[in-house]
């Protein structure tokens, strides 16, 4: 029986459903591997190393961005049988082959894969992949050596998709991509990603809720600020990769908008739909960040009012300019890393208990319990129920537990 073992961001959960209707019944567990911080492919390697405890008979296979970067590292584990990258994880011929490594140079990819899954049997929402690679180069990012360059999937493809999710029953879809909003530069008349949104609402009117995955914030153009504070089956959700709040570090980093930019875009979003809920990834200790760099950072929290905090204490990952800069000492990292975690928590207490007494709308999710609500607030039920999976249900908001609302279906 095949496991699926999905390490990292969206698009590997996407990716994993594809490489599970590849593989079919092939008694074997898939280690979709994370590069984006060494602490990730540390978690990797503890996931291959348990999987291989666990089910010591079965093949062990390793792809995704870790194994795309340094497969020789992968496969010389003796847990591993196998490496597949990400240049050839959706590919039918590399999971028929024999090789015991199937990398080719990502770089040279000029297209995506198409998506093989049918639905997300593990899932209530469906992800699926509109975007893959990317084109900047963050001194301190590997992924685009993971994912290569930018390419988008024609409009047309992503749209029989959703169709088809929809039909099976997902009433929720995500939209993922390692650098969304680059969508579509790629394609004939270069649309952007607000325009394949819009085709996306007015060809699947039975998609109840569509959400994005994280968005650069210079990138978000008039056509899809519109959709996000006007259309009502977008989920006033809204994900940014932010990475720092001072204007220094922003630039040693080789991001292209300001701390001024980043205020700008959340005070309009907040103003035309004031219930929009914010997330952030933020990076602690970024190498030569003063304490006075990392009060900037710290005061995003609340400047851009994020409830949904996503901090990554930085790690030097090897062959990134970042790497060569001089470093912050470790424990200092802890420290700004905490401070972000402790700011985010607070701000995000009072999102929450803000939200006692309102009626929102839940997305069931396993075991039938819990779920999200637009904004992305995770609700557990009071009253023990079970709920339908995969359903909205109302659910009337009550009060709030370990970071989470609790309710009751109303």
């Amino acid at each position: 029986m095949a496991e699926i073992i999905s390490l990292g961001c969206r698009l590997n959960i996407a990716e994993s459903e594809g490489v599970r209707a590849l593989i079919g019944d092939r008694d074997a567990v898939v280690v979709n591997s994370c590069a984006v911080t060494n602490e990730a492919v540390r978690r990797t390697r503890q996931a291959i190393r348990r999987a291989k405890r666990e089910r010591p008979d079965v093949e062990v296979i390793v792809t995704g961005c870790a194994a795309q970067i340094d497969p020789q590292s992968f496969s010389a584990m003796p847990e591993v049988d196998r490496v597949i990258g990400n240049s050839d994880k959706l590919s039918p011929a590399a999971w028929r082959s024999d090789d015991a490594v199937v990398v080719r140079d990502i770089m040279a990819l000029e297209t995506t894969a198409p998506q093989f899954a049918a639905s997300f049997a593990a899932h209530a929402r469906a992800f699926v992949e509109v975007q893959n690679g990317c084109d900047h180069r963050c001194t301190f990012c590997a992924i685009p050596y993971g994912r290569g360059n930018s390419r988008s999937v024609p409009a047309g493809i992503v749209v029989d998709r959703i169709a088809a999710l929809v039909d099976a029953g997902h009433r929720e879809v995500v939209l993922t991509g390692v650098d969304l909003t680059s969508y579509g530069p790629d394609l004939p008349g270069a649309p952007s990603l607000g325009m394949l949104v819009e085709r996306i609402l007015h060809h699947v009117p039975a998609l109840e809720r569509l959400r994005l995955s994280s968005l650069d914030s210079i990138e978000i153009d008039d056509r899809l600020f519109s959709l996000l504070t006007q259309e009502r089956r977008m989920m006033p959700h809204v994900h940014l990769s932010l990475q720092a709040g001072d204007d220094m570090i922003l630039k040693r980093m080789k991001r292209r908008h300001s701390r001024r930019d980043a205020v700008a875009i959340v005070e309009r979003l907040k103003s035309a739909r004031p219930e929009i809920a914010i997330g952030a990834d933020i990076i602690a200790g970024f190498p030569t960040e003063t304490d006075a760099m990392a009060a900037n950072t710290l005061a995003m929290i609340d400047d851009c009012d994020i409830v949904h905090p996503h901090i990554f204490p930085y790690s030097a990952r090897d062959g990134t300019p970042a790497a060569r800069m001089p470093q912050v000492p470790g424990d200092r990292i802890k420290v700004r890393a905490a401070s972000l975690r402790e700011a985010g928590s607070r701000r995000r207490s009072r999102w929450l208990a803000a939200q006692h007494g309102t009626v929102q709308q839940m997305l069931v999710e396993r075991p039938g319990d819990r779920g999200h609500v637009g904004n992305f607030a995770e609700v557990v039920l009071e009253r023990p129920a079970r709920l339908e999976i995969g359903s909205i249900a109302n659910v009337a908001i009550t009060g709030t537990t370990d970071g989470k609302l609790t309710g009751t279906a109303a």
